[in-house]
C-alpha cells in the first residue's frame, strides 16, 4: 500500500518518468541531472545495505562493504521488515535476474 503522504501530482510524475528510462545509461543521465552525487550515492548505498541484510550479512560486514552508518542500516532493516515492500520487490527481481544470467553473489560464503 502506498503511503498517502507521498502521493501527489509531482511525485506521480517522477515515478512515471523513472518508468520511461531505457537502460542503465539513461538512468545515469537522468539521476545525474535530478540528484546531487551525494544523493545518488546514498540511494545506491541503501539498496546495497538492503541486499546485504536480505542475504544475512552482519552489521559489521555491511559497514565494511558500504561505509553506511549503523543508523542507516537500522533504518533500512526497519523498512525491509515493516515498510511498503519496495525493497522486497526489487531484491526479488534482482535475484531472479542474477539467476537468469547465471551470475553468482560473490560475497556469499
Amino acid at each position: 500500500m502506498i503511503n498517502p503522504k507521498l502521493t501527489d501530482e509531482l511525485t506521480d510524475q517522477l515515478c512515471e518518468t523513472v518508468l520511461l528510462l531505457r537502460g542503465v545509461e539513461e538512468c545515469y543521465q537522468f539521476f545525474e541531472d535530478i540528484c546531487t552525487i551525494s544523493e545518488l550515492k546514498a540511494l545506491a548505498q541503501r539498496l546495497e545495505v538492503a541486499r546485504m541484510l536480505n542475504a544475512g550479512h552482519t552489521y559489521d560486514d555491511i559497514v565494511a562493504r558500504t561505509g553506511a552508518s549503523t543508523a542507516t542500516i537500522s533504518r533500512v532493516k526497519r523498512c525491509l521488515h515493516y515498510g511498503a515492500d519496495g525493497y522486497k520487490i526489487v531484491l526479488e527481481r534482482l535475484q531472479k535476474q542474477q539467476e537468469g544470467s547465471g551470475t553468482q553473489d560473490a560475497d556469499k560464503g
